[in-house]
């Protein structure tokens, strides 16, 4: 299989540019969009430098054997677009350095190829793109042409130089498959969206906040402006609340939706203070009218390509990319699931969505060493009900529906240290209200019921102490990860690792408190904190091993925290399904023991897959 490393130089100016707010899809697929020139490199051959019309660069793409090609670019999200969408090209494999450089020195370092660059010492990046902006093609003397040419190339060798810094240093071959998945998320768009729907959702949203402005009786203006809207209140009798800004350490309004004193208002005595604060929600929160106008211009200019972030979190998990979060589109709530309703197959086909049951609480037992829970889950007993039968010493047949609810509460969200304090909120945000010693007897029942989990809390606590010392060390199920002193990380089951940079202790009132460095400053890690990063990079791995061996079958479209998403023919629905499902019960070698389990849906529409 041949390497081709590949960049494209193509046109912008000032009001077009992926630095003016436009996603790659909006500005790889505009009218306005062109190919200046492009730079290719074979294996470890010389560096060319091709620019021309579209017809003769899909000339010169003829000449090269894509079906047994691995293309490597750095962003390959925006290379392989255009190779794809405006050539038709579709090579073996999709590699990307970016996406290493994520894996490799973690999420919170910069990994442009300027950045890359000067670290690994291996060239500079030159900056003869500044003076393209505003040229077509044709607006260039051969001169400059030529000059960027040899820009373009530079590029081209200097992603060339990375990938073999990357495969030398040992990065894990079954990851660059991992991201060839993820690319092909987005590079091969398969999905639809439902126009009608759309704009019927989008007609919604704005008689929704039509009214609220009418039921709150005042102008936009108001609503809008924090001082005008403080004496919107104040005329009502109440006075606004306030905070100290984290950022001038001066006093502010406290009207974050977030904010104790202003959530309070939402269930105020007078209705029409009521108003004025659903009001103010509904008219700030734009972010459900902003997707819903960008997903209904994408269907006016083709498919729906699901931009996917590989490693996107410090754990390894997949994000949102391209300005739409795929990841968190609203599944409660007055929207729910309208735009995952949007999101649909193409005609003589059906989406399967699989979720993989409870894997962070499955993940969490296993490794803690937690066997009467592990078992549990194995024996397919239900975990929640016999949690609440613990918390109300009650029968398991006689726990109810609310009592399951606080239950399931209790495995999924005191697994990784959670005071009472938290748990009490957590529970009020769900619609349950406890007092606090409630609270605080429930999740002492939770950890006495499972001991072993708390103290594996502990036992990584120490690992923190360890690690903040160059000190190596293992803890949890044997032989699973490994706690690198002198690197700062946590060694995976994938080859990657989990980076603690910069991890440092001092002394507080509760002792001394650790924390690593990350682009908002540092960050506190305790064993419990640590504890939660470890399952969850260990859900992912396993769930990366999955989604390959789907891959086999069938690509991937969607992947949306621990559930995969498939689009196959009609006709094979039946078989489509039990095999996905048996991939997302597949065990990976390291992890014997653990009891892994899905349940999958079967729809036209994505949030109609349950």
């Amino acid at each position: 299989m041949d390497l081709i490393t590949l960049d494209f130089e193509t046109y912008y100016d000032k009001q077009f540019s992926l630095q003016k707010k436009l996603t790659t899809e909006e500005y790889i697929r505009d009218p306005r969009f062109e190919v200046v020139g492009v730079g290719v490199k074979v294996n470890n051959g010389n560096t060319e430098w091709a620019s021309g019309t579209h017809e003769e660069l899909k000339g010169y793409f003829d000449g090269f054997d894509w079906a047994n090609s691995m293309v490597l670019a750095h962003n390959t999200m925006f290379d392989g677009a255009i190779l794809s969408w405006l050539f038709d090209i579709r090579p073996r494999v999709w590699a990307d350095t970016l996406c290493i450089a994520r894996a490799v020195h973690g999420v919170e370092v910069g990994g442009s190829l300027k950045a890359l660059a000067e670290r690994y010492n291996i060239g500079v990046k030159g900056t003869e793109v500044l003076e393209a902006s505003g040229k077509r093609r044709e607006d260039f003397t051969d001169d400059e042409l030529d000059r960027y040419g040899d820009y373009c190339i530079n590029d081209v060798e200097l992603t060339y130089k990375l990938f073999n810094i990357f495969l030398k240093q040992g990065f894990p071959k079954k990851e660059l498959k991992v991201i060839d998945c993820t690319l092909r998320m987005f590079i091969h768009p398969m999905l639809e969206l439902d126009i009608n729907l759309l704009n019927e959702h989008l007609e919604d949203i704005k008689e929704y906040k039509g009214k609220l402005l009418a039921e709150a009786g005042v102008e936009k203006e108001t609503l809008m402006s924090n001082p005008k809207f403080a004496d919107a209140l104040t005329v009502l009798g109440v006075e606004p609340p306030t905070k100290v800004s984290a950022t001038t350490g001066k006093e502010t309004y406290a009207f974050a939706k977030t904010d104790e004193g202003f959530k309070s208002l939402i269930t105020h005595e007078n209705p029409e203070v009521r108003a004025l604060v659903n009001a103010r929600l509904g008219l700030k929160s734009t972010l459900e009218e902003t997707r819903t106008e960008r997903f209904i211009d994408i269907q006016k200019r083709g498919l729906f390509p699901a931009p996917t972030k590989y490693y996107a979190a410090h754990t390894g998990r997949w994000g949102g990319d391209d300005k739409i979060n795929v990841q968190n589109l609203p599944s409660r709530g007055p929207d729910a699931k309208k735009l995952k309703r949007s999101i649909i197959a193409p005609d003589g086909h059906l989406l399967i969505d699989c979720d993989s049951s409870q894997i962070e609480a499955r993940v969490l037992a296993w490794f803690a060493g937690q066997d009467d829970l592990t078992d549990a889950f194995a024996n397919k007993e239900d975990v929640y009900i016999k949690m609440a039968s613990r918390i109300y010493n009650v029968h398991e047949k006689d726990v109810t529906k609310d009592q399951r609810f606080v239950g399931k509460t209790t495995i999924l969200g005191a697994g990784y240290g959670m005071g009472a304090v938290k748990f009490q909120e957590q529970l009020k945000s769900f619609g349950t209200d406890v007092d606090l010693d409630e609270a605080r007897r429930i999740i002492n029942i939770y950890r006495d019921a499972n001991w072993k989990i708390s103290s594996l809390w502990r036992d990584a606590n120490y690992a923190v102490q360890y690690m903040s010392r160059g000190e190596s060390v293992q803890f949890g199920k044997p032989d699973v990860i490994e706690v690198l002193g002198r690197s700062q990380a946590i060694k995976l089951p994938s080859g990657l690792s989990i980076r603690y940079d910069e991890l440092q202790g001092a002394p507080s009132a509760r002792g001394t408190e650790y924390t690593y460095q990350t682009k908002k400053g540092q960050k506190r890690i305790y064993g419990g904190k640590m504890v939660e990063n470890v399952c969850q990079a260990l859900a992912r791995c396993i769930i990366a091993e999955q989604m390959l061996k789907i891959t086999k079958k069938y690509h991937p479209v969607l992947t949306v925290h621990d559930s995969v998403v498939v689009c196959v023919p009609e006709d094979e629905i039946d078989w489509a399904q039990k095999y996905v499902e048996a991939c997302m019960r597949y065990v990976p070698t390291w992890a014997e023991g653990l009891p892994l389990d899905c349940e999958s849906g079967v729809a036209k529409a994505y949030g109609d897959c349950e």
